[in-house]
């Protein structure tokens, strides 16, 4: 019996691993939530109970989990909420077409030739 290898098509999709089968920016991400997590655990388990401080501190390492884990398209979080922010703030609904016009801009000049030279022959 043959065993088969799932090889991807897009090679640029694959990552290259550090350690525990994580990218260097899981890694980094982690570290940082646990930098985080752990101590906000200790600071509110002295004020409410475990399961408030566990709840809590689940609740301040969730968004570098999300940055760590989430891709859209090939991107990462920051990227595409940079793309986000861009196209719904910054940049104006309504964006008009507009186009330059060449060959009306080479009429205006034939047509002040014409009068320049039509002045200068009277």
């Amino acid at each position: 019996m043959a065993n088969y290898i799932s090889v991807p098509r897009d090679f640029s999709r694959v990552k290259s691993k550090a350690y525990f089968n994580l990218t260097k920016r899981q890694l980094v991400c982690f570290t940082l939530a646990a930098i985080i997590g752990v101590p906000s655990f200790f600071l509110i388990k002295r004020i409410g109970s475990t399961t408030v401080a566990c709840l809590g501190m689940m609740i301040v390492m969730m968004p570098l989990f999300f940055l760590a884990m989430y891709e859209k398209n090939g991107e990462p979080l920051e990227v595409y909420l940079e793309h986000f922010i861009d196209a719904v703030f910054k940049r104006p609904r309504k964006r008009p077409y507009k186009t330059k016009n060449y060959y009306d801009l080479l009429a205006k000049v034939a047509l002040q030739e014409r009068r320049r030279r039509g002045k200068g022959k009277e």
